[in-house]
């Protein structure tokens, strides 16, 4: 059984990092599709970033290019997400998801495990 476990989120003013974590059990994560969604209240929830995390280059939504990076570590079976200059709108609930087989599919119900998710503040 896959579970997912995210961790780092918190309050951190605009300018801000922040780098959260999603720990994987049950399941290599450098054999899986990973993506980062985000949930704002009242809003639909978004891919942050998503890809192949093992020699891969992941896709990043537009609004955090540039700001954000997702790495592996392999030996800790577990995916970063690395959030710089961070902006009040980025503001959201973060939740990482597992698909294991190709094609990777940055759609909620395309995954097979989710995390529990990890909210960040940010506030200007």
């Amino acid at each position: 059984q896959v579970h997912l476990a995210e961790s780092g989120g918190g309050s951190v003013q605009a300018g801000g990092s922040l780098r959260l974590a999603c720990v994987a059990s049950g399941y290599d994560i450098s054999r899986s599709c990973m993506t980062w969604f985000r949930q704002a209240p009242g809003k639909q929830r978004e891919v942050v970033a998503f890809g192949w995390p093992d020699g891969g280059t992941p896709a990043y939504a537009d609004s955090v290019k540039g700001r954000f990076t997702v790495s592996l570590d392999k030996a800790k079976n577990t995916l970063y997400l690395q959030m710089n200059n961070l902006k009040s709108e980025d503001s959201a609930i973060y939740t990482c998801a597992l698909r294991k087989s190709p094609p990777c599919i940055p759609q909620w119900d395309a995954h097979n495990s989710w995390g529990q998710g990890t909210q960040v503040t940010v506030s200007s």
